[in-house]
């Protein structure tokens, strides 16, 4: 009895331990038997395509081919290796690489052996598939940008995700071959909204991972589109306008926001980071001292010069002043024991407002300044958008200084200065601002409103609020900026070339350095023609169109352009001219691209050319390996570099002296 009690009871354990597991736990081992079975290849989804406001392409996706190997049917290793590095000529590099990458994969994981393979080589392998098992060709999609360059800084690229993207999201999406994210510009900000869903691949395999046969395969689900309000046409022209200077153009619709243009060059070309940079060209780009790597629109800082005169003259007329009130201007203003120059070195004589906007007069501001003080100018150029941070979907922006007696003392603890304010009225000293801010300056004055920049289409419209100022004093700006250009002011040679459009606008000249007393004293050239280029003034132009009723506003920056009226203010010229007449603007940019050498693409390859051939023998190893298909990103590799044009920007400048000529 004993016995078959103890027997009985064993049985009814064993009986209850069975019905646990075929019913309670049945689908967990059914999941899990199923998971044991069937393996999921995920496949990379198609990116969104990145598009402008007439629905142009600016990123789109391309039919490549690629070749990768699945371990788990390589058979062979050797023999299958070099017989795909013979018929794709890859390098020994390449070659190695592969190897390493087979060790460590897991059987069911393809191991990329070639991206972007041309048609003759795909198809050579395809033809052998038979005999190469494991080999498995396959069509995908590679991010193109067809402007190239003139959207490097605004798009971004994209790139093989890195091991810290993998460990910020343990997505296996991110360690499929062929997978790309956006690393930089809008393909970074914009990642959710681009990136899409991934497909899937079922596959059969053994309990040892041996792929026995392919079930079914579950589509991918393309990225969302996104539209710009950007025109992709002006993008491409403004970039090529700049020319080879170093510099951004930003050009701003007056009645919604929307941003137009945000040209900066030198830039990189999205492409060759998509692809897989190589050392060689990397290190050509970071050691250019134009800054390829760095979005001047949003990231560089600059004195922003005599274009900051509107404000103070609206600043000036809000207190009171009448625009009529004069100076005489002998070439020089003395403050105490400084002598401030003004940019005529004979003087312009008789000065009112109107006269000191269109001829930029420095002694008649820096005269009625003081009778009004640095904070009241401070809250107009605010009011007006300089120093103000635009809720964009970029990575990064920086907003510069707008200085006023509380900055001062709280940044250096001391109080502020007369030749303080004297500096900061005609943009010089402590005032430092971007090209964007500028721009929305510009649309500010000519439209009267608080336009806010808008860079996607589909964004919130914020046509913006009637600024607090008098109408009256806008409408005199505007008449006194229109005679910048159109009438005795420092821009005359930079009249639209059209018969029923004018532009107004305003020019700017800006030291980077400080000139001493014992150099002015010595003459000779401070930031013009003769000097290094590092030394030589930014040039500068702010101005809108048309003049009677304003549609467009731009600004342009020409780093150490030397003056804004000879270099900037025909830029924007051509730029507006662009938006009126197209053939007419790219019939006189393709007369100075022959002069420059050529369009964007093929200055590049020659630098690119030129670069190699001085540093083969420091770079042979570099170029030798394998492309960098992440590298970090180019505003982080810029930051050093930047600080060049925010530190000469940024000096205490005593003794400005602008370089405008008619």
């Amino acid at each position: 009895m004993v016995l078959g009690g103890a027997q009985f009871a064993l049985g009814g354990v064993l009986a209850g331990r069975m019905a646990w597991l075929s019913i309670a736990e049945n689908e967990r081992y059914r999941l899990m038997a199923e998971d044991n079975r069937v393996q999921l290849i995920l496949i990379p989804p198609r990116r969104g395509w990145i598009i402008d406001r007439k629905g142009q392409p600016i990123a789109i996706n391309r039919t490549d081919f690629r070749v990768d190997i699945i371990p788990d049917l390589l058979e062979d290793e050797d023999r299958v290796i070099a017989e795909v590095a013979k018929l794709l000529a890859l390098p020994d590099e390449e070659v190695t690489r592969i190897r390493e990458e087979l060790k460590d994969a897991a059987g069911f994981r393809p191991v990329p052996v070639a991206e972007k393979v041309d048609y003759e080589r795909f198809a050579a392998v395809s033809v052998r598939q038979s005999e190469l098992p494991g080999v498995a060709p396959a069509r995908g999609y590679t991010r193109y940008y067809p402007a190239g360059a003139a959207v490097g800084h605004l798009v971004g690229y994209v790139g093989a995700a890195s091991a810290k993207d993998y460990e910020k999201d343990k997505n296996p999406l991110l360690i499929t071959p062929g997978f790309k994210i956006g690393k930089e510009g809008l393909e970074k900000v914009m990642e959710p909204a681009l990136r899409g869903k991934p497909g899937a691949k079922r596959s059969e395999v053994t309990a040892r991972g041996k792929i026995v046969r392919d079930l079914d395969t579950r589509s991918d689900e393309p990225g969302g589109t996104l539209r710009l309000s950007v025109d992709a046409g002006l993008q491409t022209y403004a970039a090529r306008r700049i020319g080879t200077n170093s510099g951004s153009v930003v050009v701003m619709d007056c009645h919604t926001g929307d941003l137009l243009c945000l040209a900066s060059m030198p830039s990189y070309d999205p492409n060759s980071f998509s692809d897989g940079i190589s050392h060689s060209e990397y290190s050509m780009l970071r050691a250019n001292d134009h800054l390829p790597l760095l979005n001047k629109t949003l990231q560089g800082l600059y004195p922003p010069g005599s274009t900051v005169k509107p404000a103070v003259a609206l600043a000036l007329l809000r207190a009171g002043q009448s625009p009529a009130a004069s100076v005489v201007c002998t070439g020089a203003y003395r403050l105490g024991n400084r002598l401030f120059h003004c940019h005529k070195r004979g003087g312009h004589g008789h000065v009112d407002m109107r006269r000191a906007i269109h001829q930029s007069c420095d002694v008649f501001f820096y005269h009625y300044s003081q009778t009004i003080g640095i904070d009241a100018i401070a809250t107009m150029m605010r009011n007006l958008g300089l120093g103000e941070e635009f809720a964009l979907p970029v990575a990064s922006q920086r907003y510069g200084t707008v200085p006023d007696t509380a900055w001062k003392q709280r940044r250096f603890k001391t109080a502020w200065a007369t030749y303080d304010t004297v500096n900061a009225t005609i943009g010089q000293g402590y005032m430092l601002s971007n090209p964007l801010q500028l721009a929305v300056m510009s649309a500010r004055i000519a439209s009267g409103r608080s336009l806010m920049p808008r860079l996607l289409a589909r964004a919130r419209l914020h046509a913006g609020e009637p600024l607090d100022i008098d109408p009256e004093h806008l409408a005199f700006i505007r008449s006194a900026m229109s005679d910048v250009v159109n009438g005795p002011g420092t821009a005359g040679r930079s009249r639209l070339p059209l018969a029923d459009v004018q532009m107004a606008g305003k020019t700017g000249t800006a030291q980077v350095r400080n000139i001493t007393a014992a150099e002015r004293a010595r003459g000779g050239k401070f930031g013009g023609e003769g000097v290094p280029w590092k030394y030589r003034d930014h040039a500068l132009f702010i101005g809108f169109a048309p003049v009677e009723n304003p549609r467009y506003a731009c600004a342009v920056v020409i780093e150490h352009g030397i003056g804004g009226s000879a270099v900037a203010a025909p830029i924007a010229r051509d730029v507006l001219t662009y938006l009126y007449d197209p053939a007419k603007a790219l019939d006189t940019l393709a007369k100075m691209e022959e002069g420059w050498g050529g369009n964007i693409e093929t200055r590049m390859a020659r630098d690119a050319a030129e670069w190699a051939a001085e540093n083969r023998p420091a770079t042979a190893t570099a170029t030798a390996a394998a492309p960098v298909a992440t590298p970090t990103s180019p505003a982080d590799n810029a930051t050093a570099a930047a600080a060049a044009p925010v530190a000469a920007g940024g000096n205490e400048t005593v003794g400005t002296e602008p370089v405008e000529t008619d």
